[in-house]
């Protein structure tokens, strides 16, 4: 296959609607991180504190923050045009470990 060929869209599809789409699941994603930061807190905060608590609590809200400035970014990205540009692979890569490193200080704030 040739490469125009491969880049004709189905006409049925309309392109405009997948940076919404997207934009909006970052908004979730952004949102369940929330949620998970302040549970960590209150799981550090839970029956008396302990230093442990406090710096993975304290590390759980920095990563936080990092995503949080990540994503919307790219919210901003996908709102400014109609044909948004890809997703750079520094700031795909450090989403994801953002996303592991916060799941990790969960953990250990759990066990």
């Amino acid at each position: 296959m040739n490469a125009p060929a491969a880049r004709q869209q189905d006409p049925d599809r309309d392109p405009g609607l997948q940076p919404e789409r997207t934009r909006l699941a970052w908004r979730r994603t952004t949102l369940s991180g929330t949620v998970s930061a302040v549970l960590a807190v209150k799981t550090a905060l839970h029956g008396g504190a302990s230093a442990t608590g406090i710096v993975a609590c304290a590390l759980c809200c920095v990563l936080w923050l990092g995503f949080l400035s990540i994503a919307h970014r790219r919210i901003r990205t996908l709102a400014a045009t109609a044909s948004p540009t890809a997703f750079a692979p520094r700031h795909a890569t450090a989403t994801v470990l953002c996303t592991l490193a916060m799941a990790v200080c969960g953990a250990a704030l759990v066990l």
